[in-house]
């Protein structure tokens, strides 16, 4: 059992229509009383399980070819073995982009990416996106004249993609200066990350870095003169990791940390249990705009984009197997069977297990129907879901892929032998042959399938960055004291008033309570109307 803070109403505010002041969410916020809260840790969160890097950020790799492997220092987004620049294209320019002289049409060359040219591709893709993330633009508009980010300084690293830049740009919009890496080597959309370069902002990524070009990248936003971060931004808690490891004197000017993934909350949690949390932190990843839509939605959607993309598949009459029935899984579950696929699900958790089984899924241990499935499936967000000893009965042709934010999920690196031979099909698909002539198809070397081969619905996006944005305002505008080194979820009020500025969208309209109605609840008419415990 841990103690978790958890902040009270950000937003007592009224219903959408309202003229906003941002400035004033600070003033409005009043801690609450400590609550008890069984996070379900164990004993993995006893220790911090950072794993040391293998190599400095600062040592070049040796030229390689296309099937090199390149070894693998990170636990959350980069624990495998891949062969780099795979990801990238025949027709591309092999050059590093580290060993490239760029500027932008202002003269700026404080950014490194694949190539500057895009930059007008990119923006168009932004400008389609601003259209999907109604929230973001709002609060632009209403707030920019306020600035409540001010004096900011954000240090980023999440997926380098068109939503990212729409939250980086409103971010800007409201006063923060942005540097920024991406969480994951596949997921960068190089034409948006050189829109960004050109826009002014300093961005250090390219789709298809090595695991070297990985934490130069990080290290490149963060290890500047003249520039110290305030805030940090993280997806999965590389950025966070780095900067305790290599540079933790930057916390003493650090207000707070926000993450939004499973395994960087997992490893806030770590810290705070051993101590070692010196600043505030907001856990994203676990507000109900984030689980029940981001995790939710967004897979149920972006899982068959992923798998047609890569595979051409026909999902009627596959036999798939979903290992986790979180929230990920459930989306993922849901779109395989209403595609016709015949589902299996694994899971530890017997509340999870039950509600897969009530809705109508069978649950199987994955060595039951490994021989037989057509596809597998990791959401987890644990390690060595999928081992050799699975990999090595799956039938011939069988699909393997992973929808967690780690690429821990399939122990890739037991398939880095001699005895079995990789054939790149296309990009982000390989053929790994056995000795016997039987082939699995892996997609994006075990990575996230869906940032890494497709994209992801945009609207659903904007649901989450929006929550960000608004975490960042108020852990930056937080008198001193209100937090303490501790880690904080997010009030269902802040919850509510994110989904209340998407809802003019579908030209929704919210019934009221009335007075009686309210009274007999004992609700606040404008809200919260769920407890802070509701998930």
């Amino acid at each position: 059992m841990m103690m978790m803070m958890s902040f009270v109403s950000l937003f007592d505010l009224p219903p959408v229509g309202f003229t906003l002041n941002l400035k004033s969410l600070s003033q409005i916020s009043e801690l609450a009383a400590e609550q008890q809260a069984d996070l379900s840790l164990k004993d993995v969160f006893d220790q911090i399980q950072f794993a040391d890097q293998k190599q400095e950020f600062s040592k070049r790799p040796s030229k390689i070819g296309r099937r090199s492997l390149s070894r693998s220092i990170s636990q959350s987004s980069t624990d495998s073995y891949s062969s780099a620049a795979s990801y990238t294209d025949s027709s591309d320019d092999e050059t590093s982009p580290r060993d490239k002289q760029q500027k932008n049409s202002k003269g700026n060359g404080d950014f490194c990416i694949k190539n500057i040219k895009q930059a007008d591709f990119g923006r168009r893709e932004i400008e389609i996106a601003e259209q999907e993330m109604p929230a973001l633009m709002a609060l632009r508009k209403r707030a920019q004249g306020e600035k409540p980010l001010a004096g900011a300084k954000v240090v980023g690293c999440t997926h380098i993609t068109a939503q990212t830049a729409v939250l980086m740009e409103t971010l800007s919009a409201l006063g923060a200066q942005c540097r920024w890496a991406a969480c994951n080597i596949y997921s960068t959309q190089n034409e948006v990350a050189a829109a960004l370069a050109e826009g002014g902002f300093s961005v250090f990524a390219w789709k298809g870095e090595s695991e070297d070009d990985f934490w130069w990248c990080i290290d490149r936003c963060v290890n500047v003169e003249g520039w110290q971060p305030n805030m940090i931004l993280d997806d999965g808690g590389d950025l966070t990791h780095w900067i305790y490891k290599k540079y933790p004197n930057m916390f003493k000017k650090i207000k707070g940390i926000v993450e939004e993934s499973v395994t960087g909350v997992h490893r806030l949690y770590q810290l705070s249990k051993a101590g070692k949390l010196c600043v505030p932190a907001m856990n994203v990843n676990d507000s109900v705009t984030k689980q029940k839509f981001d995790n939710l939605y967004c897979c149920r959607e972006s899982i068959l984009d992923g798998l047609k993309r890569t595979t051409d598949v026909m999902f009627g009459g596959k036999q798939v197997v979903v290992c986790g029935y979180g929230e990920v899984g459930k989306g993922c579950c849901a779109a395989l069977k209403a595609m016709g696929s015949i589902v299996c699900v694994t899971e530890i958790d017997p509340i999870c297990a039950l509600q897969a089984c009530m809705d109508g899924f069978r649950l199987v241990k994955l060595n039951e129907v490994i021989r037989q499935v057509d596809i597998v499936i990791t959401c987890t967000g644990n390690k060595n879901v999928v081992v050799r000893e699975h990999l090595d009965r799956m039938k011939n042709g069988c699909i393997v892929c992973n929808m967690g934010h780690s690429n821990t999920e399939i122990d890739v690196a037991s398939l880095r032998t001699p005895e079995l031979t990789w054939e790149r099909v296309r990009s982000q698909v390989d053929h790994v042959i056995w000795p016997d002539g039987k082939r699995i198809v892996l997609l994006a070397e075990g990575r996230l399938l869906n940032l890494s081969c497709s994209t992801v619905p945009t609207f659903v996006l904007s649901i989450t960055a929006t929550t960000q944005a608004l975490a960042l305002i108020e852990l930056y505008n937080a008198p001193e004291g209100r937090y303490k080194q501790d880690v904080y979820l997010l009030p269902k009020k802040m919850d509510e008033y994110v989904a209340s500025l998407h809802l003019p969208t579908f030209d929704a309209h919210l019934t009221e309570l009335t007075d009686e109605q309210a009274k007999y609840l004992g609700l606040n008419k404008n809200g919260p109307f769920k407890p802070n415990y509701y998930r």
